[in-house]
């Protein structure tokens, strides 16, 4: 097949990694020639493409395909699709992202793609937006939905929400969990003693981490006051966050003013395949995001053989199992979150028994390979 993924930005996070497992798996595993087309990488997150992990992978920059809505550069980004598209004369164009999703549909569909395929990473619409913004995304998803032959959730949830929204009929979409490398999580034991010598973690510390650019709605802050009672009751634990973005500052200030300093332990902005690394120090994985479509921490972690607390949104049910992979607690909840957190920290069992049950549980479901077999049988429906 010819295949053309278009997205946005090749930024470091779960959308980007997933499109990038899925262009080298199609060309190494398939023989399928494969173009991808992505704006500028912007933004502190760092960029993926500048990792040399692109194996012999075609990329085109496409300029004036950026975030913002920007109606003149819009209109450039979606010209230069056109034209891309009639020169790359693709079978199937598979397109990521709110801004990408929207043009490049259009500009496949008006071009007569046989297979325009949209992958809904997240939706672009949340009840944290303003009702103005909610119905004018909505409105945006509900027109591009068709101009596309199939969507792919990466989990159930996304489809949950693309339905009650009026976007398409459940028939459109399959759900398809996204992949990522399983080994590096599996063997992330061997690392632990380092890892904590580096972060000045001692033996007995029981450590809680967070991985997720520092930014609205990945909730640090509910961390930082379940934290507050959790070190009152243990003080041992230690909160160890793994990323980088605008609230550093902000959130650094919190810890000062709750007189946390000594609780929580900063790592920066790592590369993902250092994710493993700085995992295998932790006791438990937090998560705390307002929205998110299934964030790619939480089965990584489970792979790891960790136990999972997750606020109940999006996809996260669908791996946070209570009682079998760890706690799902209530969104913006402080007092279950604490108690979430002091209940793993004082038993080792309990975190063992969770962590374990995720590992078997879903280390072959969120293969990189298993994802891309089930995308490219897709994609064989149409073309």
């Amino acid at each position: 097949m010819r295949v053309m993924h278009i997205i946005t930005r090749m930024i470091i996070g779960g959308a980007q990694e997933n499109t990038l497992y899925n262009c080298l798996d199609l060309l190494q595993e398939y023989g399928d020639e494969v173009l991808l087309v992505t704006g500028p990488q912007q933004g502190p997150e760092g960029g993926l493409l500048q990792e040399g992990r692109v194996g012999g992978l075609a990329i085109e920059t496409t300029p004036s395909l950026i975030r913002n809505i920007q109606p003149l550069a819009d209109w450039r980004a979606y010209r230069q699709l056109k034209s891309q598209i009639k020169r790359y004369r693709p079978d199937v164009v598979h397109t990521h992202s709110a801004k990408a999703g929207l043009l490049g549909r259009a500009a496949a569909w008006q071009m007569k793609v046989p297979a325009v395929i949209h992958t809904v990473h997240g939706a672009p619409f949340h009840p944290y937006q303003s009702a103005i913004a909610r119905k004018f995304f909505v409105a945006c998803e509900r027109w591009a939905a068709g101009r596309c032959h199939h969507m792919i959730s990466v989990a159930d949830a996304m489809t949950d929400l693309m339905v009650a929204a009026g976007v398409a009929p459940r028939a459109k979409f399959t759900t398809i969990y996204s992949g990522m490398k399983v080994e590096p999580f599996q063997q992330s034991g061997q690392y632990r003693a380092a890892a904590r010598r580096e972060l000045g973690i001692a033996e007995d510390q029981i450590v809680f981490g967070k991985i997720a650019r520092l930014f609205p709605l990945k909730g640090h802050e509910y961390l930082i006051e379940a934290a507050r009672s959790l070190v009152k009751q243990c003080p041992q634990a230690r909160i160890l966050l793994v990323g980088d973005g605008i609230l550093r500052r902000q959130l650094q200030a919190q810890i000062v003013e709750q007189g946390l300093q000594a609780t929580f332990i900063f790592a920066g902005l790592v590369q993902p395949e250092r994710i493993p690394y700085y995992m295998s120090a932790m006791d438990a994985l937090v998560h705390t995001s307002l929205r998110e479509g299934l964030a790619r921490t939480l089965p990584q972690a489970l792979i790891a053989g960790l136990p999972v607390i997750s606020y109940d949104i999006d996809g996260a049910r669908e791996v946070v199992l209570p009682g079998e992979t760890g706690f799902l607690i209530k969104p913006q909840a402080i007092e279950e979150l604490s108690a979430a957190m002091l209940s793993l920290a004082r038993d080792n069992g309990l975190r063992t028994r969770l962590g374990q049950g995720g590992a078997r549980r879903f280390t072959d479901q969120f293969r990189h390979t298993t994802m891309t077999r089930q995308i490219r049988e897709l994609y064989g429906r149409f073309v």
